[in-house]
């Protein structure tokens, strides 16, 4: 088909202003020595674009051609949109940031690093933070914020070291603008510091096209926490040395089984935690002896050992007074109840919700409350918070005004 520009643009003008509405087809008139029709279609990325289509008809009347347009506007918008995708690239992300309980902890000896070497199985539970993450046009700083009073928002919060950190590893210099969406509680045994590094490795290497591997990432965070690590299993993780060597355990246990997290307002420091640990008064239980037990027969108040309670419940009286009273009001709700890490969070498994003296007692007016369940990943993809809301309260909050955890 032969057509000049110039009769092409003013058939399109004309076309245009003889109908007052918007309309998908355009006709104009062709030279006689006018081709055969002609359609073309494209894709890109998970878009589908179709480029105009042109159809021929012949008029006897006027002895010229007719040619008809057919323009999808859509197809055009996505097609724009793929390029610009595909130029600028990823400009904001959100991510959960899911925390961790230890089944089970036992300390089996102190390095000459100063260090202590343990082997837990941990996993991942439902209770998370958010992260947002922007791009910022800085180029030697990053930003951070939060919703919560007293989480530090300069170097140094894991958030800000794990950025620097990967920029150390990879060469680049993306800085970020990040806002943390506080959900888990700090000083806790529930490893939200160390997720919120975890992910933050995650989101910068999205944002530089995922230049390392999984392997990469987990193996450089060992660099800053020990527990950093295990967040890049798949959620379930067998942990030996300091907590850096992980081996995961696919499928260990069922994701619908109910838990209730409760933690009073006083932190455990870990330091002082394990300056009061005896390592002659410790669990002298085989770790690969409990993991196969629960790999087989799931999880009672037998395997659940943690050699940290001792010290801990030295450090905070309170919460040895905590899990006592939530043994004794054990009805046959909950399969194990026990503290996770090194504090000061007890766990309850078997239900979501708590003995009811978190409720009736003053004492605990002001404890935090979550339920959770088990939660995994898959392969290359970051965590989901689940689609059900897990609510954080204190007794002063009415129940339903708990806050759920929305991404």
């Amino acid at each position: 088909m032969v057509c000049s520009a110039h009769l092409l643009s003013q058939s399109l003008y004309q076309s245009h202003r003889s109908c007052p509405a918007p309309s998908k087809h355009l006709r104009f008139q062709a030279r006689p020595a006018a081709a055969a029709s002609a359609g073309v279609s494209s894709s890109s990325g998970t878009r589908s674009q179709r480029s105009p289509s042109v159809r021929v008809a012949a008029s006897a009347e006027q002895g010229r051609k007719k040619i008809e347009l057919t323009y999808d506007a859509q197809a055009k918008f996505n097609q724009l949109a793929d390029q610009i995708d595909k130029d600028v690239g990823i400009t904001r992300l959100n991510l959960f940031s899911p925390c961790k309980i230890n089944v089970f902890l036992r300390i089996t000896g102190k390095r000459p690093d100063g260090f202590h070497d343990l082997a837990s199985l941990f996993h991942v539970v439902s209770l998370g933070d958010t992260i947002k993450f922007s791009l910022s046009p800085s180029k030697s700083k990053d930003r951070l914020s939060t919703n919560v009073a007293g989480v530090p928002v300069d170097d140094s919060n894991l958030i800000i070291r794990a950025l620097d950190l990967y920029r150390k590893k990879t060469g680049t210099d993306k800085h970020f603008w990040i806002h943390l969406d506080k959900k888990v509680p700090t000083g806790a045994g529930l490893g939200g510091g160390s997720s919120n590094a975890a992910t933050a490795l995650w989101a910068a290497n999205q944002f530089s096209g995922g230049i390392a591997s999984e392997k990469d990432l987990q193996e450089w965070s060992g660099e800053i926490g020990s527990d950093i690590p295990f967040f890049f299993s798949r959620g379930a993780a067998y942990c030996t040395g300091r907590g850096e060597i992980v081996q995961d355990i696919p499928n260990l246990l069922p994701e619908n089984l109910p838990m209730v997290l409760i933690k009073p307002p006083e932190a455990c420091a870990t330091a002082e935690v394990y300056k009061r640990l005896r390592l002659d008064q410790t669990s002298k239980a085989d770790p690969l002896a409990l993991l196969k037990e629960i790999t087989q027969n799931g999880i009672s108040q037998d395997v659940c050992v943690n050699d940290l309670e001792p010290p801990a419940f030295e450090v905070l009286r309170s919460l040895k007074k905590l899990k006592k009273r939530f043994i004794a009001s054990n009805r046959g709700d909950y399969s194990a109840v026990f503290m996770s890490g090194s504090g000061s969070t007890i766990v309850g498994i078997g239900s979501p919700d708590p003995p009811a003296f978190v409720y009736d007692d003053d004492d605990y007016k002001d404890v935090f409350v979550s339920e959770a369940r088990f939660l995994t990943r898959e392969e290359n993809e970051w965590y989901r918070e689940p689609m059900s809301s897990n609510a954080t309260f204190s007794k002063e909050d009415s129940l339903s005004e708990a806050a759920p955890v929305v991404d």
